[in-house]
């Protein structure tokens, strides 16, 4: 794992040179909304695109985790199936319904089953290596999905250039994120923590969470402001050094919510010693983004040595998964 995080920039390298290579087959119907499907390491670039393009898409865009699908989607709704091996339930049943309400289609897969429906039936479908944990491979979906959403006519700009500009950042900034990283590790060792952001970046926090979940087998929980100043705030009156709070924030954030943020970190540092921010670097919101995940990543690695885990053990999605496999569809 170590490796693949150390990576995380040759794999944005890769999913930019497959997209410049892609042969992407456009559509003669009308998009009038857009739906992403995919769980867990796969589904998160999902989150995450989502949150970046919600000011600029012109039309609505869900991300769907479930088996089931919403009563809107028909023939003009674009759906983004995303599973990294290609064979998780959930996007494959997802899928189907899709079909049968005759849905624009579009994958992102490894292989499995996914990528074989795609290549029988002719859908565009971008593809990556095979064979690591899906958590590991965020820069493939995050980068084919912002490929997807401007090759739809969903967004405009220049997504792919921000990857690009990204990637520099990354490069240029990888000693300071590896420094700050291993010193937050130490911070959150032990610590039970909420990942606080502002609104419309809530899927960069989901992608930390998810990160000590699987990589530290750590508990955490996201949430934003200024939601969670009308109720979770309230829940750290129940607050203790057995939790720690994260502030992940950028320059560019609504002046209010700033402010909001500023002041409820003195409210949650009455509550508990183990308060931390840490602020973005990048131009723009998708290098802000990339920024972020990195640095997220790499708390977890660290998490995950100093917890002395198994970084790859997912022992228990695998139970889950042998049990269900159990129970016809």
């Amino acid at each position: 794992m170590k490796t693949l995080i150390a990576n995380f920039s040759q794999h944005l390298r890769d999913a930019l040179q497959t997209v410049e290579n892609f042969n992407f087959k456009a559509t003669d119907r009308a998009i009038h909304n857009v739906m992403i499907t995919g769980l867990g390491g796969s589904g998160i670039g999902g989150s995450t695109v989502s949150d970046l393009v919600s000011e600029e898409a012109i039309v609505p865009i869900q991300v769907v985790k479930n088996y089931d699908i919403p009563g809107f989607v028909n023939r003009h709704t674009l759906v983004i199936a995303c599973s990294y091996s290609g064979n998780t339930e959930e996007t494959l049943n997802a899928l189907a319904q899709a079909e049968a309400k005759g849905a624009i289609i579009a994958c992102i897969s490894s292989g499995g089953k996914l990528k074989e429906i795609a290549e029988a039936k002719g859908y565009n479908c971008l593809s990556m290596q095979g064979g690591n944990a899906p958590r590991s491979m965020f820069a493939y979906p995050f980068s084919f999905l912002l490929y997807y959403l401007r090759a739809y006519g969903v967004i405009a700009g220049k997504p792919l250039d921000s990857i690009a500009s990204g990637i520099e950042l990354l490069d240029r900034e990888e000693e300071s994120i590896l420094n700050d990283a291993h010193a937050l590790a130490e911070g959150l060792k032990g610590k039970t923590t909420q990942i606080l952001v502002n609104s419309g970046s809530l899927g960069i926090a989901a992608r930390m969470r998810q990160q000590l979940n699987e990589n530290s087998k750590m508990l955490a929980w996201e949430a934003e402001v200024p939601e969670m100043n009308h109720n979770q705030l309230v829940g750290w009156e129940g607050g203790s050094d057995l939790y720690a709070c994260l502030f992940l924030r950028n320059k560019h954030d609504n002046r209010r919510n700033q402010k909001r943020m500023d002041i409820i970190k003195e409210i949650i540092a009455s509550k508990t010693s183990s308060v931390f921010e840490h602020w973005s670097k990048g131009e723009d919101a998708i290098e802000r983004a990339l920024y972020l995940i990195h640095f997220g990543d790499w708390v977890s690695y660290y998490l995950a040595e100093m917890n002395q885990v198994d970084i790859m053990d997912i022992k228990s999605i695998d139970l889950l998964k042998s049990e269900l496999s159990k129970i016809p569809m």
